[in-house]
């Protein structure tokens, strides 16, 4: 099979286009022939060696998939062969190859309005956005600040916040300031003309965009305000920080729960969640797509279709 591998960490050069042998799904795996891969800034992150997840080169990278079960492993019920699903194959991660094997349970059933490039831009962005708002519990009348609005997460996080009956603030440029509103967004804040931390009385900020940004949005929060971090490595913000402002602190750690996925699938199909597709590139062009997205100026998602 076709795939895009690295031998060491590095810039985005290290990604080459190899031949692999097919994998086998061992039981209770799904054998998924991959129609299109998601493309998150973890991926940069695990490529450069800033997060080690996989641990040493080589491996395959790829953490968002859609496309049709080919085999099922030993005691696998969930699905039939020729389902179209869609998924977060964590452990195994693998995306960027034209077949993965992943446990069932993290994929489900693609949401039947979209294509694979649009359902495999969403499982990474959706999950990290309604599960870290899940820890909030409801959100009904309550202030939420999404930074990096327009982005993978922010856009499913503007939605999510506006479904559970918030007030939605979120932080994007200017020129994806209509694109924010659109989404639900009650005011869009262009961090680069406007200092966020003169905000007051956050009940929860979704801190997405990390560094410097992340001091200045724990400034917004009010006295028991919740502090989201799903931006990963490079926060400024520590919990001993969160705590010494009188704001609860949370690390948190997206789950590939396929049981989500299924409820977020039926959101998307009755009208009341979108997803944005900023580019698509071809498999071969995977180095082209981190690239992009390494300059934190894309609108929604970036997407591998092979």
């Amino acid at each position: 099979m076709r795939a895009i591998s690295q031998q060491a960490f590095g810039g985005s050069d290290v990604l080459q286009p190899v031949d692999l042998d097919r994998p086998r799904p061992a039981a209770g795996q799904i054998l998924v022939r991959v129609r299109a891969a998601g493309v998150n800034p973890a991926d940069w992150k695990i490529r450069s060696g800033l997060v080690p997840l996989f641990g040493e080169p080589p491996f395959v990278l790829g953490l968002d998939a859609a496309g049709v079960v080919e085999e099922l492993g030993e005691g696998v019920t969930r699905f039939q062969p020729g389902d179209e699903v869609y998924g977060l194959p964590f452990p195994n991660a693998g995306a960027y190859a034209e077949f993965l094997v992943a446990p069932a349970e993290t994929f489900a059933l693609k949401p039947k309005t979209l294509d694979y490039v649009q359902s495999a831009a969403i499982p990474t962005a959706v999950l990290t956005a309604g599960q870290s708002l899940a820890v909030a519990g409801s959100l009904q009348g309550r202030r939420v600040l999404i930074q990096a609005a327009a982005g993978g997460v922010g856009h499913m996080g503007v939605q999510l916040a506006k479904l559970g009956g918030a007030y939605v603030i979120g932080t994007a440029r200017a020129v994806n300031a209509d694109f924010v509103r659109d989404l639900g967004a009650d005011e869009v804040i262009d961090y680069t003309t406007t200092d966020i931390s003169e905000l007051r009385d956050i009940d929860v900020v979704v801190e997405n965009a990390g560094g410097a940004a992340s001091v200045r949005s724990l400034r917004t929060l009010r006295p028991g305000g919740l502090f989201l971090h799903v931006a990963g490595p490079g926060l400024d913000v520590t919990e001993e920080q969160a705590t010494a402002r009188g704001v609860r602190f949370q690390d948190f750690y997206v789950a590939p729960v396929g049981t989500d996925l299924e409820n977020y699938a039926a959101l998307i199909d009755n009208g009341k969640l979108r997803v944005h597709v900023d580019q698509v590139f071809a498999l071969e062009d995977a180095a082209k797509a981190h690239e992009l997205g390494e300059t934190n100026r894309t609108r929604g998602k970036i997407v591998l279709a092979l």
